[in-house]
């Protein structure tokens, strides 16, 4: 695949930054029309000003010469908000596929399996048994224990072939920003292709665990039905999401309308899922009736719960990327693999961020190998639970 021009990789880096051309221009001294002529290719770019674009910007010059992403960026599924800003979404787009990128470098230099999923190609929209069915092949595909909580979702991601990554927005110091709104961003081209599920960190385990799980519809449910509406395949990966994460069977066991939020509180620390998604769990396979769901979700308002649930579930950290990442370059992998690999160093630091057991023994954790899961302690907040409730 051919260079993308120097042009289109400026705006790229522009939308990563969040930078108008008149704030570049600012940040690198580098006049404004010069900037507009070379992005809509009036003018050709010159090295001595994209070197100091690139170091104004802390950004590697070979930047400007990487090959772009191979996956249209118009198929991309998001979990985020109304409050969502179109420029922030815009900044999402550049910075996954600048992630994409990477990462399919990684994957096919290191040669590390492809995921191979169920999918389907049906486009009319998907009766719920159906999508528990989908959800029920995922767990074999990942090969989970059946009617199991999942300990370690991100693992099990990872040893299937798709990778995970945490995302920032960084600015042009260096710095991380939030991406208010968005949640989680995926894209899978079908069998033998790259799989990349990315995810913007959250304060509660729970909510990333179900981002991961949501993504991941995405990639079974939406990969072959690009004509689906945005609204019937938000819907369609949230049930695919809780029916991955606790199975019809469990979920009909355990659920009814006799159970009170401490109730569902215990729940959400064996099964690693919030109390909310937990309720809406109960109501979709029929165990909770809309009248106590209602009620339920006006207790969980009264108690403060609908934005801090009680329960704390552990964030998960992958390892893939940064195995694959120091495979290659080494165990101090940022500053040559920046450069190696055309990206942002901070936007590198953060897709494959240091395992802290690397960090603690100086040592690399392969995640296609089980000494290297960590099973997540769902239960670390229960004696809250019970004073609270």
């Amino acid at each position: 695949m051919l260079a993308a021009a120097p042009g289109e990789r400026l705006k790229t880096l522009r939308d990563i930054l969040g930078l108008t051309q008149s704030q570049l221009a600012e940040v690198s001294g580098v006049s404004q029309p010069w900037i507009s002529d070379v992005e809509t290719s009036s003018k050709e770019a010159t090295q001595d000003k994209l070197q100091q674009i690139a170091d104004a910007t802390g950004t590697p010059v070979s930047f400007f010469a990487a090959r772009p992403a191979s996956l249209p960026l118009d198929t991309l599924r998001f979990r985020k908000t109304s409050a969502a800003r179109k420029t922030t979404t815009r900044r999402v787009h550049a910075v996954y596929g600048e992630s994409y990128r990477v990462t399919e470098d990684l994957v096919e230099a290191e040669r590390y399996p492809t995921p191979s999923l169920p999918f389907t190609s049906n486009d009319a929209d998907l009766a719920s048994t159906e999508i528990e069915q989908l959800a029920n092949e995922t767990r074999e595909a990942l090969q989970l224990a059946p009617g199991k909580p999942i300990p370690h979702l991100t693992r099990a991601l990872e040893r299937a072939g798709i990778a995970v990554a945490p995302m920032v927005l960084p600015d042009h110091d260096g710095e991380e920003q939030v991406a208010v709104g968005h949640f989680g961003v995926s894209y899978w081209g079908g069998l033998g292709a790259t799989a990349l599920i990315g995810y913007f960190p959250g304060h509660q385990g729970d909510r990333d665990r179900f981002t991961l799980a949501h993504e991941l519809g995405h990639l079974v449910l939406h990969t072959f039905r690009p004509r689906i509406t945005h609204n019937q395949a938000e819907q369609e990966a949230n049930l695919f999401a809780t029916a991955l994460l606790v199975p019809l069977d469990r979920a009909q066991a355990s659920m009814s309308d006799r159970l009170s939020l401490t109730d569902y509180a215990r729940l959400k620390a064996t099964w690693g899922v919030s109390i909310q998604a937990l309720i809406m769990r109960g109501h979709t396979v029929g165990a909770v009736g809309d009248t106590r769901k209602n009620s339920l979700f006006v207790q969980l308002s009264a108690k403060g719960w609908r934005k801090r649930e009680p329960v704390s579930v552990g964030h998960e950290s992958p390892k893939l990327l940064w195995t694959l990442l120091s495979r290659r370059y080494g165990p101090r992998p940022y500053l040559q693999g920046s450069e190696k690999l055309a990206i942002h160093p901070t936007l590198l630091r953060s897709i494959a961020p240091t395992p802290q057991l690397a960090i603690a023994n100086q040592s690399q954790v392969d995640p296609t190998q089980n000494g290297g899961v960590k099973v997540v302690d769902f239960g670390a907040g229960r004696r809250a639970v019970r004073r609270r409730a």
